[in-house]
């Protein structure tokens, strides 16, 4: 069971990330800073939940594995806060960080100085796109709950 769940682990949290890329380099859509905090624990957790696999797969001490799910789960809540804090900030609920502009922006190296004074990065506050009432943050919060739940029952389910 604990493989499965570190393939799950893994797989899930490659697509929420590739999704990210995908809507950011196919859709054209441009990130803002707190969007590209919201990844770093998918960039981190990606590796922690290859090793997990690793480690059930070649049944390497239960406490290892378990603690590797435990990092994977502290890595998904914390995205979660972030997800959370970053739909907020889009709901006017609470006010998003005072350099929260800039992002991923396209730009060709020869007009690269035009570029610059042309192109404005969007703001935290302003949801690039909402879906069933939901920006991109408010659905990371919940893909980073889903992916917790899966770590959690990683780490506590009975090894055999």
């Amino acid at each position: 069971m604990r493989p499965i769940l570190a393939g799950a682990l893994a797989l899930g949290m490659a697509l929420v990330v590739g999704g990210a890329l995908a809507f950011e380099h196919i859709g054209g859509f441009i990130p803002c800073a707190l969007c590209l905090q919201q990844r770093t624990p998918y960039y981190v957790g990606i590796p922690i939940a290859l090793l997990t696999l690793l480690s059930a797969t070649m049944r390497w001490p239960a406490m290892v594995t378990r603690a590797l799910f435990l990092v994977a789960a502290a890595l998904m809540a914390y995205g979660a806060g972030l997800g959370a804090y970053h739909s907020g900030v889009e709901w006017g609920w609470w006010a998003g960080p005072v350099a929260c502009g800039g992002g991923a922006v396209s730009m060709d190296a020869g007009s690269l100085l035009n570029d610059l004074n042309s192109l404005r990065p969007p703001s935290c506050a302003d949801a690039a796109l909402r879906v069933l009432g939901l920006s991109f943050a408010g659905w990371n919060v919940i893909a980073s709950i889903g992916l917790f739940a899966i770590a959690l029952k990683g780490a506590f389910v009975r090894a055999r």
